[in-house]
């Protein structure tokens, strides 16, 4: 059971080229897709989930045609988008009532067996009486995990999901996601480059609607080894003439001063190794993408 994406392509309508020739092989199991703003993540996810058509390429998933039969994949799939809305008024567990007969799970008692399960494997059935208006960031998300659940999916499609989350929800929120992959084909799309490290046996790396890096994380960074190198630089004189000699690729703060990471085959003057982690892969290529033509 896997996922795979060839040669997929989007341009929408004002000229912006969001997928250009996107290859991808997904197992099951967690897969980080990472990238910024406008890398074309959530074009992606939106035509995996057939909320929009490509304009070419193949996407299939256990034998299924995404683009040609999208009904049969919508009975395998579960949907969490960046931005969901709920009805404050309306409770978890009636809400979740209504979405699962949406899903044809018609018999009464089957149904409420469904719900209560999900509702307990999110940790809300506390708050199954509770209305949706009152819950916190963390508690939407874990709900709109239950409904996305509703039907065993095989392919579960969680898009942004910890952005705005306090550490306790989504260290939570972390611990959910990884007992689903178990069984599932689990897409996560995100630019926190952290919730891909900790929950990720692959991944990819998408800019400018390409993609620049893919394969397991730990090997990716492997990759770095004695090629990433550190430096404390004080004045921002000193950060702006780095910056013109060498390919930095990523500058942080630590303890109040400025900590340089850069990509050489050597060490430069005045530089030590650095153990390189995921956001150097990541820096280091979304600063080759954005030097290709």
């Amino acid at each position: 059971m896997e996922l795979r994406l060839e040669g997929v392509s989007k341009t929408y309508p004002n000229g912006t080229r969001a997928l250009q020739g996107v290859n991808l092989t997904i197992p099951r199991g967690m897969f980080g897709l990472l990238g910024p703003n406008g890398a074309g993540k959530s074009t992606l996810m939106r035509s995996i989930a057939t909320l929009q058509d490509v304009d070419a390429g193949t996407m299939t998933f256990d034998g299924i045609d995404l683009r040609r039969d999208k009904d049969r994949l919508r009975e395998v799939l579960g949907y969490l988008p960046q931005d969901f809305g709920v009805y404050p008024k309306v409770t978890a567990w009636d809400m979740l009532d209504h979405l699962a007969q949406l899903k044809g799970l018609a018999q009464r008692g089957p149904r409420h067996d469904t719900v209560k399960a999900l509702l307990q494997k999110t940790n809300l059935w506390e708050h199954r009486d509770r209305r949706l208006g009152g819950f916190s960031g963390g508690m939407k998300q874990r709900f709109g995990i239950a409904q996305a659940l509703l039907g065993n999916p095989k392919l579960l499609i969680v898009d942004e999901p910890t952005a705005g989350l306090d550490p306790a929800e989504r260290f939570r929120f972390h611990n959910l996601l990884a007992e689903i992959s178990t069984d599932v084909v689990v897409l996560l799309s995100t630019h926190i480059v952290s919730d891909v490290a900790d929950l990720c046996q692959n991944m990819a790396i998408l800019a400018q609607g390409n993609v620049v890096a893919s394969g397991h994380p730990l090997k990716l960074v492997e990759s770095l080894h004695q090629r990433v190198w550190k430096r404390f630089v004080t004045h921002q004189e000193e950060l702006d003439a780095l910056m013109k000699q060498l390919e930095v690729i990523a500058v942080r703060r630590v303890a109040g001063q400025r900590l340089v990471h850069v990509y050489a085959e050597s060490p430069p003057e005045g530089f030590e190794p650095a153990s390189p982690d995921l956001e150097d892969v990541y820096f280091h290529a979304l600063a080759r993408a954005s030097k290709q033509p």
